[in-house]
């Protein structure tokens, strides 16, 4: 075979677009293959490119044709270009050594998918120069060139086109082949300054000087992009066609070089991005945890305080238990509503967030899921309520008990006022040494004394049951009561004892005597009862009474008054017993009789009998201004409860009107989710000011409270149904708006169309069922409050039973008909994949959201492990490790310094010291494998 024959086959093979090579017409000078100058080109070309791998083993070339004639140069230039091992090389130094190893060189050529025609190994070890030069073009060819293509085109074209497109902006540039277009060296200069304009001042330029302008490629691209000189600056300009596979040869370097760079660039992003998004759901995850654990504390904090039911002794104390229970709930509580519901909302954003990087979803620490601190919200919440119930339970004991303390105190005092000296009286003998009339007397008096003693036993009773109701009520005083009480009944049992014993000795002496004096006696018996009366009427003037109403204070008035009737009988009766005393006055003065000083048969005197008959005068007129002020204060009373009902009976219906439209506007599908967001915002600022009617009917409530007001005929609401009720206004609005912000970053970060995303919704909607969603809010208050369900039936009106709205989600059998309806052919096994998608936690539901991402997912990409880990790979240059210092070289700052910090050292024998896994740290991105 001739030269130029040689020439001609080893250039005529070029690699396509597939990876094969294929014989191509090429219109070749006949004359210009066989060019010295171009030879020359190749030889120092390919030389030079050659040399720029084999320094990577530490060795280099002079002569192509002489270094490569043993094979092993040969051998180590295919390894170190295509990171593989070859056979191992014959260590011989004759001929056929020399075959073997160039045999083995071409064979891994040949393996790669590369036909040699005409190229064997005899011609190499001979130092055929035309054929080696071919060999090492085929070379180039396969590992430099062959992987360049730009939009599908074969490599050479591919390159050209990619030559053309960095340089189009510059002028005097005009890229259409590898020889005439380079000769001025604008063209290489223009890829440099294109990638790094801080390398070359292209400005400064000239196209009249063409080797300055190759001079000064040549060496920048050597000094700073480390491609070696392979070309003579005067040999390009000198010749009329530059060789164009040394062009292609060193152009290829660039295109490399740079392409390189953008690939480590792009990998580079791609890795900031995804840490990024690691960093951000860290960072929400720890800030849930702490607030998570922060509430937990407080509510653990408040539920043994609220649990504390140690009664105080006082009125005053309890009243101070309800102020500071009033300020748990105005000052200390709002702020963890809000912290509570902040909770919700941050840890639905974190699962969503998650969701739309392909992340797993976040577990929170045992015991702060969001179920777990809805219990302890709710046990906190149960809590409360009792310990309101209990507070205002003791309260009405306590006014109970000092009520009849009081009762107890004044009817003891009364009766010990009475029976102050009796036992001395009774146990004297004046009987003895006194005289007929005397001992008559005494013996009157004695029967008046048993009457009044008689009248008594019912004080004496009355006094005795009001001891044994402050026992049964607790009295915290009752061993003082059952003393005071003791006394007074064992005093009573002695006074029963000693009359029956004066009596049966003033009978004994009865018989002795004979005159007694008639108007004394008459005088002493009818005084006695009268003083009685007297006793009785007032001691009812001056009784306490408790009311509640102004029925209650009317049916005392109507006493009162019935009392005030039969004042003129017993004025009749004060003025018989005093004409006795008068008749007596007039027998004396009449007869001449000289009285003593006091009436024998009786310790009343006229005189005390006016006086007391003036006392009951005076105390009438202070009843009737007593109970005229209750009367006030029940006015005032009802005055309240009127002005609380007309509050609550706008607020309840309007904080039922506000949930439905919140509903309404959630389900819209003829606006966009901005629309939605906009309206929602809207309520959400409404509701907001709309909190000081709230405050006002706290204040109304508080002083109703204050007023003792338990009761309230006027409404059916009562400020606990406003409070749950304005509560799940707050954590709806707060849900709802959370809802449409994930959907808005679900559909944003998927790149969802708003008529996908309607497409998505009206779809659930058809097939979401549907229950009455009003009537259930104001039953699970009912069930809150333990309000019976008549009840509350009669507060919601009948129209709102029709209501109905829809609850959010899906059964599987309504899922699987909407799937089907949207085009999905579904078997068993294919649907139970699915629902292990959209029910993670088997609840038997599908929500939207859960809907949304699972369509998403199906519409669209999302960064993948293996696309991490392709990445690294580019940074690591196809290492199955990197390095520290090459991801500090390739990262920003933080984000490498981030992945030293989590990424495992790469644990094989032959890595080098710092080596780090970069695929089990991409695989935990996931949540593949843990780091």
């Amino acid at each position: 075979m001739t030269a130029i024959e040689t020439q001609v086959q080893y250039s005529s093979y070029m690699m396509t677009t597939t990876g094969q090579y294929m014989t191509q017409e090429e219109d070749w000078d006949r004359d210009l293959l066989l060019d010295p100058a171009w030879e020359k080109q190749q030889r120092k070309t390919f030389t030079a490119w050659c040399n720029s791998h084999l320094r990577k083993a530490g060795t280099q070339i002079e002569n192509i044709e002489e270094d490569f004639r043993n094979g092993l140069k040969l051998m180590l230039l295919l390894e170190v270009i295509s990171g593989e091992r070859l056979p191992k090389p014959d260590k011989g130094k004759m001929r056929f050594h020399k075959i073997a190893n160039v045999n083995k060189a071409l064979d891994y050529i040949s393996s790669k998918g590369v036909k040699l025609i005409s190229i064997g190994a005899e011609e190499i070890v001979d130092g055929n120069g035309k054929m080696t030069l071919g060999m090492i073009w085929t070379i180039i060819l396969r590992f430099a060139i062959q992987d360049i293509s730009v939009e599908e085109t074969s490599a050479k074209e591919g390159l050209l086109l990619w030559c053309q497109r960095k340089t189009a902006p510059y002028r005097n540039v005009n890229v259409q082949n590898f020889h005439i277009s380079w000769k001025d060296g604008l063209a290489l200069c223009a890829l440099i300054h294109r990638h790094r304009p801080d390398l070359i001042d292209y400005s400064k330029l000239r196209k009249d000087d063409p080797i300055g302008n190759l001079n000064t490629a040549f060496e920048v691209a050597e000094k700073y992009l480390d491609i070696p000189k392979m070309l003579d600056a005067e040999d390009i300009v000198n010749t009329p066609k530059p060789d164009e596979k040394a062009i292609m040869t060193y152009v290829s370097c660039f295109y490399h070089a740079f392409a390189g760079a953008e690939q480590a660039e792009t990998a580079a992003n791609r890795i900031c991005k995804v840490l990024a998004v690691n960093q951000e759901n860290e960072k929400l995850m720890e800030e849930y945890e702490k607030l998570a654990s922060e509430l937990l504390e407080w509510i653990q904090r408040t539920i043994p305080w609220l649990e504390n039911r140690v009664a105080e002794q006082t009125m005053h104390a309890m009243q101070q238990k309800l102020e500071d229970f009033r300020d748990y709930r105005r000052v200390h509580k709002p702020p963890k509503v809000q912290e509570k519901c902040q909770l919700e909302i941050n840890f639905n954003t974190l699962q969503t967030k998650l969701r739309l990087s392909n992340r797993p979803a976040f577990m929170p620490s045992e015991g702060k899921m969001v179920s777990d601190i809805a219990n302890a919200w709710k046990g906190l919440e149960q809590v409360e309520k009792g310990y309101e119930e209990w507070l205002l339970t003791e309260i009405r004991r306590l006014e109970r008990l000092d009520h009849l303390a009081e009762k107890f105190k004044q009817k003891s005092s009364l009766h010990e006022s009475w029976t102050s000296g009796k036992e001395q009286l009774l146990i004297q003998k004046d009987y003895e040494s006194a005289s007929l009339m005397e001992i008559r007397a005494l013996m009157r008096k004695h029967e008046a004394f048993e009457s009044d003693l008689a009248a008594h036993q019912d004080r004496v009773e009355q006094i005795a049951a009001i001891a044994q109701e402050l026992n049964e009520l607790d009295y915290h005083d009752a061993a003082t009561i059952n003393a005071r009480c003791q006394g007074i009944c064992d005093q009573w049992d002695s006074l029963g004892t000693l009359t029956q014993k004066r009596r049966e000795s003033l009978e004994r002496v009865e018989k002795l005597w004979e005159t007694i004096d008639q108007l004394y006696l008459e005088f002493a018996k009818r005084a006695a009862p009268f003083n009685n009366w007297m006793d009785g009427a007032m001691e009812d003037l001056q009784d306490m009474f408790i009311v509640h109403s102004i029925e209650e204070v009317q049916s005392l008035i109507t006493a009162h008054d019935q009392f005030k009737a039969t004042l003129p009988e017993a004025d009749k009766e004060r003025m018989a017993i005093m004409g006795i005393q008068n008749e007596i006055l007039k027998i004396a003065q009449t007869y001449g009789i000289k009285l003593v000083a006091e009436n024998l048969y009786t310790v009343l005197s006229p005189q005390d009998i006016s006086n007391k008959w003036e006392a009951v005068k005076q105390l009438v007129p202070m009843r009737d201004q007593m109970l005229q002020e209750e009367v006030a204060r029940q006015q005032a009373n009802e005055r309240l409860r009127r002005q609380f009902a007309a509050q609550a009976n706008i607020i309840g219906p309007w904080i039922q009107t506000k949930m439905e439209e919140i509903g309404h506007v959630s389900i819209d599908i003829s606006s966009s989710l901005e629309e939605q967001m906009g309206s929602l915002k809207t309520y959400e600022q409404n509701i907001i000011n709309y909190k000081s009617n709230i405050d006002k009917l706290e204040g109304d409530h508080q002083l109703s409270q204050e007023g003792l007001i338990f009761d309230n005929m006027h409404t059916n609401y009562t400020m606990e149904h406003v409070r749950v009720g304005w509560e799940q206004l707050l954590t709806t609005i707060a849900r709802t708006i959370n809802e449409v912000e994930n959907q808005i970053l679900t559909r944003d970060a998927k790149g969802i169309s708003q008529e996908q995303l309607n497409e998505f919704r009206a779809s659930f909607n058809h097939f979401d069922r549907v229950r009455n969603t009003e009537a259930f809010w104001f039953l699970d208050q009912a069930n809150y409050l333990n309000v019976q369900h008549l009840q509350i039936c009669n507060v919601i009106s009948p129209n709102l039973l029709h209501l109905q709205k829809r609850n959010g989600m899906m059964d599987p059998d309504d899922f699987r008909a909407c799937l089907i309806s949207m085009g999905y052919d579904l078997g068993e096994v294919e649907f139970a994949r699915i629902m292990t998608l959209v029910d993670a936690n088997n609840t038997g539901v599908v929500t939207f959201q859960a809907f949304i991402d699972f369509m998403t997912r199906e519409t669209a990409e999302t960064d993948t492990a293996e696309q991490v880990m392709a990445s690294f790979k580019i940074l690591a240059s196809d290492k199955a490790y990197i390095t520290v210092e090459e991801l500090r070289r390739e990262l920003p700052p933080e984000q490498a310094e981030y992945c030293i910090s989590r990424m495992t050292k790469y644990m094989i024998s032959d890595a080098p010291s710092g080596a780090l896994d970069y695929m089990s740290f991409s695989s935990a991105l996931y949540g593949e494998s843990d780091l």
